[in-house]
Parts: C-alpha cells; structure tokens; sequence
C-alpha cells in the first residue's frame, strides 16, 4: 500500500460577470517537479493522483486584484514564483535547504510579495496589482498552510468542516473588534477590503498555521468567488454528497456559484488524503495551531 498518496482536483471558472480570470492555481509535486497552474481553458477540471513522497507536495490558490491588466498578471506571478522556489528552479539563499517545507513556503511567499511589487513599480499600467495567497505544503506527519488575503483553506473531516485559515479583510478586524456581528459580515459595504495582499506594499506579513493531517482528510483551497457565495456549511454538504467523485464535487461548487450569480472569477482545489503513513481518522475535533516564522528576506 502507498504511504501516502493525494487525490487533487483543480478548477479555475470566469464565472457569468468577470471579462477575464485573474485567479490563479498551483499543484507542485516536489518529488518530481511536475507541477499545473490555470490552463488557458480555464473550465477545465485538473485531475491528479501522487504519491507524497518525503519533499511533500505544494497546493495553493491566488486572487489577483487591480484590475483587468494587473490581476491576471500578478496572481500568476504569485504561483509561478513559488512555484520555482520550491521546485529549486532559481537559485536560493545559502541556508535554505535546511528549513522545512513550510520555512521554504514562507519564504517563497515573501519572494512573491517583492516579485509583483517591483513588477508594479516598474510598469506603471500596473501600479496597485497584487494577489492573495492561500498555499499549503502537504507532507505525511503535516499540512502547512501560508496566508496573505482572503483566499481560504478548510478541512472536511469526519462529516465536519473546519476554516483552518482566517479572513485578513477589513470585515473580519471589525468583528473580531466587536463592532459589528458576523451575520453583517455578508452585506458590509466594505466586505471586500483585504488588510494585506502580495505586492500591494514592499514588505507583507503572511500568517502560517499547521494541521496535523489524518486518513481521508480534504482539503479544500479556494478563492473569495466561491466562500463568498457559499456558506461552509453549503462546501460541506456539496463535497460529503461526492465524496467518492472529487471531480463532480468540483463541478457543482462551481456550478452553484455561478447560480447564485457568479459575479466573482471562481478557483478550487480539493484534496482527499489518504495511505498508511496517516494517522487513523479520530472523532475529535480537528486541532491546528499558528506557526511563528517572522524573518527578513535576505537582499537578493
């Protein structure tokens, strides 16, 4: 039996609104280095079933924002820097090789963050673009998750579902303030204001969290066009009813999204784990903690 393999379905949909699709995806196989991001043909539906070997695997899901010109642009900058840093594509910084995968995310983060801003600085149609990041690394003993933005990552566990990451958006410091509730949260005028994003200032502070994965874990990786329009309590019935058919799973979230209007570019990722090097399912409750990883970049 494989130690430890990943089921991952990927989608990126226009959605009925948007001219273009400025989300972006990534699926790394460290072992090998294959890796997928957007295909032109954005409705496609990516399949992949890998063995996670010892250098772990890399998902994550990128929302470009600043328009048109800028989005699409910088949410691919985003994957594909990150990308190439875990893939040992460009060159790293002397020490690196020691850190564990998650170190390696952050730090690739922080690279994507100084690769869009100067990006931005130096071609002025694109002044003001960035891009959220939610990127895990996957390894057998653990699911690390990096933040900048309000991309989200779950957990669908034993009939239950978990937000492992937390909104960094205007909304979420004001009810974490108490200023005002969660249920106004959906109709705020300012709902869409993210505290943070990759290339929008000179220096980002990403937020990692790890989880201790278990047997037949999902993770589910998406972009604000779906968690904007589908209450977690909707992701989890939609993914229990086709546990067994991920890639359905992918086309009804999608489709449902879009049904209920669309507005917003639609990116998901979903990723049944499973093999013998995870622990056994458990009926507690999933327990994931933050991770301090606060570093400078080193000058290039």
């Amino acid at each position: 039996m494989i130690a430890m393999e990943a089921e991952i379905h990927a989608a990126s949909h226009i959605g009925r609104v948007r001219r273009g699709n400025e989300d972006n995806y990534l699926f790394l196989n460290r072992a090998d280095g294959t890796f997928r991001t957007k295909s032109i043909n954005s409705n496609e539906i990516v399949v992949q079933s890998v063995e996670v070997e010892e250098r772990g695997i890399v998902l994550a899901v990128s929302d470009g924002c600043g328009g048109l010109l800028g989005g699409d642009i910088s949410s691919s900058l985003a994957v594909v820097t990150i990308k190439n840093l875990l893939n040992d594509v460009i060159p790293i910084y002397d020490n690196r090789l020691s850190f564990e995968l998650v170190e390696r995310l952050y730090e690739a983060t922080l690279e994507a963050n100084r690769v869009i801003h100067y990006e931005a600085l130096k071609n002025p149609p694109y002044q003001g673009m960035g891009a959220t990041i939610t990127a895990v690394g996957v390894k057998h003993d653990v699911v690390d998750f990096v933040q900048v933005g309000d991309s989200r990552g779950y957990l669908v566990r034993n009939g239950k579902i978990y937000q492992i990451t937390k909104d960094q958006s205007l909304v979420t410091q004001l009810i974490d303030a108490g200023e005002i509730a969660a249920d106004e949260a959906e109709t705020h005028p300012l709902k869409n204001v993210i505290l943070q994003a990759l290339g929008a200032q000179a220096t980002v502070f990403p937020v990692a969290v790890r989880l201790i994965p278990q047997k037949g874990d999902i993770l589910l990786l998406c972009s604000d066009g779906l968690s904007n329009k589908l209450p977690a309590g909707e992701l989890l019935r939609i993914v229990s009813l086709n546990v067994k058919n991920l890639k359905n799973a992918c086309e009804v979230l999608i489709e449902k999204a879009n049904t209920l209007g669309g507005e917003d570019n639609i990116t998901v990722i979903l990723a049944k784990l499973k093999g013998s090097a995870l622990r056994e399912l458990t009926d507690d409750a999933a327990v994931f903690y933050p991770l301090k990883l606060d570093r400078e970049v080193p000058n290039s």
